[in-house]
């Protein structure tokens, strides 16, 4: 059987533009069955005769023949360095066209190149070929579809790793599991590199017994002792949810190395159990980037963001008998990650210009980060300077995230013009992150025409089948609009059964109308599937509050308000009626100061939804409490005249809060920026950004 008849050039075609660039390559762990594949690429695809290096290193005996194959096919080869435990024997080669140095000795005599180094095999240096045939999934293909036919060409375990490999990624073509039981069935025995590319494909606790059984497997070839193999089961098993599986494969590890540790400590911040993964952390033997940056997204994960931080500069500060740790883009976007939940603007800068120094690529990742970090943080204008200098480097990513921060500052034109921009002057395809935050602009202007033509776009042109989140989407927006039985009927068009996102929506969106009566149904059916969402009572109870009915609003106990801002690096909180600042006096004070020129400048409280049964002037007292109104009194005290404040609010900003804040920024000359749970509003000469319509 000739390899010209079993691999035609014709089916492996549209492989060949994925090759373009390929001249020094060097190929690990090679038999004389996959020089002889390799040989025929070279005949079949003709971009690879961009070949000039060639390393090959083996601890298998290979002769001439597939050597030389492999150079007539590459007519533009110029070095072919061969290192192995078994070399060919020059005397048996018969072509006086090569010639040969070092073979058979340390080093050639002018000492220029070692070739009998003995073969080392590594889990980092099989990478190197892996990563090079893994991403050519034309080829992954070809070799699936065509090895049925291969009875007599066997291809050893390493060409199967690779192809294993492929298929892990999101764009796999076929299952590696399926690939896996193909090379038993052809009689491959698994190595101790087969396992570790395996595994990371069963990531979901659904995948949990097909992760066992290849446990099972792993046992039954004796490679459970390899320390690589033990912290790819301990990373799969703590990605299927089962954390005592993986601590028990951690406990019986004889050596216990740096990526076993680093996988454990991952294993327990993953699940939430962040403080346990901090007394791993600090039982280790020695700490790389890996073991911080696990750390530090377990803290961001559960939401403490303020120990993210700490633990960030824990990790720039010297410690004796330890090198100082360089962190990496993971870790650089772990951190603007939790300044960006902070709204700690100074930080997020300081690590802005820390990358800058230690000359981190910004690349598609780490833009993105900073494009997050500054939106959140109220800097708009510096979420577009990053996203600007992306350049060519802009994918769907970057393009998503600034559509979706546009979205959330209300810049809806801008938001608009960007998405056609990136469909048409780019040519890049939007994903359904994209359509969340085109269709969050329609909702935060009430566009109800461009936000159903965009959600019909969806499917009709770029063949995106809508997610719960685009129908939460599109219910608020009929919702705030007062089209509430046209908000009914879309929920009953839902394919998949609504859920909190969207009966949320909808209480919101009658909340607004003071229609109790769709509020108490959406909130019957909210309840029923989060039975402990206090934020829900809240709202109905702003709506009994509304209407007077106080005998309903009793009991509702509310989520405070907190209000943070960021003053000289550091983060101040305050909640209603706060006292525990130090300052609180000259706080109040200051309070009284604002409350009282704005009342001569025509202020009236607004107390429609103070939740409390009092007198107006009880209410009005109430009002004058709310956190944000402290948090602005705190930022006028410290900052200078002029200076920006940004306040970072847990809950949706009330309507008299709203008003004080146009006023303020129009008395005081401040521009202010409040980020509620829904939106941005920025506040300057008097008028916001969301038009009055939140």
């Amino acid at each position: 059987m000739s390899l010209d008849q079993e691999w035609p050039a014709r089916d492996i075609g549209n492989a060949t533009d994925l090759f373009i660039g390929i001249c020094n390559v060097k190929i690990l762990y090679l038999s004389a069955a996959t020089l002889e594949v390799l040989a025929f690429c070279c005949k079949a695809i003709p971009v690879f005769n961009n070949l000039i290096h060639l390393t090959i290193e083996t601890e298998q005996e290979v002769g001439w023949k597939p050597l030389l194959n492999l150079l007539e096919n590459c007519p533009n080869l110029e070095t072919l360095v061969f290192q192995g435990l078994h070399y060919p024997d020059t005397n048996q080669c018969e072509d006086k066209r090569y010639r040969f140095k070092g073979i058979n000795k340390c080093c050639d005599e002018d000492g220029d190149r070692c070739v009998c180094k003995p073969w080392e095999g590594t889990p980092i240096c099989i990478l190197k070929f892996g990563e090079f045939y893994s991403k050519q999934m034309e080829l992954v293909k070809y070799f699936l579809e065509t090895m049925p036919n291969l009875e007599q060409l066997k291809l050893e375990s390493f060409v199967w790793n690779i192809i294993i490999r492929a298929n892990v990624s999101p764009a796999r073509q076929h299952s590696p599991i399926s690939v896996y039981l193909r090379m038993r069935h052809h009689r491959v025995r698994p190595d101790f590199h087969t396992f570790p590319f395996l595994l990371p494909s069963f990531d979901n606790p659904i995948h949990l017994p097909l992760g066992q059984r290849t446990h099972a497997q792993i046992l039954l070839f004796g490679l459970d002792k390899d320390p690589f193999v033990r912290t790819s089961l301990v990373n799969m098993y703590s990605s299927c949810g089962d954390l005592g599986s993986a601590l028990r494969v951690f406990d019986e590890s004889v050596s216990k190395d740096l990526p076993a540790w680093n996988s454990v400590v991952n294993a327990y911040a993953k699940a939430g159990l962040v403080d346990a993964a901090r007394k791993l952390f600090d039982e280790m033997p020695e700490r790389n980037v890996i073991s911080w940056s696990c750390l530090l997204n377990g803290y961001v994960m559960c939401g403490r963001n303020r120990e993210a931080l700490d633990l960030f500069r824990e990790m720039q500060s010297p410690k004796p008998n330890e090198a100082l740790v360089r962190p990496n883009e993971f870790t650089m976007s772990t951190v603007l990650s939790a300044c960006g939940r902070l709204g700690a603007l100074e930080q997020g800068k300081w690590v802005h210009a820390y990358i800058d120094k230690s000359k981190v690529e910004i690349d598609i990742v780490l833009g993105t980060a900073l494009i997050d970090m500054y939106a959140k943080c109220g800097s708009i204008e510096r979420a577009k300077r990053v996203f600007d200098r992306l350049g060519a480097k802009k994918d769907v990513k970057a393009y998503s995230a600034m559509i979706c921060c546009l979205a959330m500052y209300g810049l809806t034109e801008e938001c608009f013009e960007l998405f056609t921009e990136m469909t048409t002057s780019s040519n890049i395809n939007p994903n359904s992150v994209t359509f969340v935050g085109v269709l969050g602009a329609c909702v935060h202007r009430g566009l109800i025409d461009k936000g159903e033509s965009y959600f019909a776009m969806m499917t009709e042109k770029f063949g995106i089948s809508p997610s719960i989140q685009h129908y939460g989407c599109m219910v608020d927006l009929y919702g705030r609009a007062g089209l509430i039985e046209e908000a009914e009927r879309f929920i009953a068009s839902t394919p998949t059964e609504p859920d909190v996102l969207i009966w949320g929506s909808l209480l919101s969106g009658s909340r607004m109308l003071g229609d109790i009566k769709t509020c108490e149904a959406a909130l019957k059916r909210l309840i029923e599937l989060e039975p402990m969402n206090s934020g829900a009572y809240v709202l109905l109870s702003n709506v009994y509050a509304k209407t007077g009915r106080w005998i309903e609003v009793k009991g509702i106990k509310k989520v405070p308000g907190c209000s943070s801002v960021e003053v000289d690096g550091v983060i101040h909180e305050f909640v209603v009626g706060d006292e525990s600042q130090e300052d609180s006096e000259r706080i109040y004070a200051m309070l009284d100061e604002i409350m009282q020129r704005l009342r001569e400048a025509g202020y009236v409280s607004d107390t429609k939804e103070v939740l409390l049964d009092l007198d107006e002037e009880g209410k009005e007292m109430a009002l004058s409490y709310h956190s944000e109104k402290l948090a602005i009194a705190f930022c006028l005290m410290k900052t200078k005249p002029g200076t920006p404040v940004r306040i970072i609010k847990n809950l949706r900003i009330c309507g008299d809060c709203h008003l004080v804040m146009k006023m303020i920024s129009k008395i005081f000359g401040r521009e202010i920026v409040v980020r509620d749970c829904n939106r941005f509003h920025h506040f300057r000469d008097g008028s916001c950004s969301c038009r009055d319509y939140w």
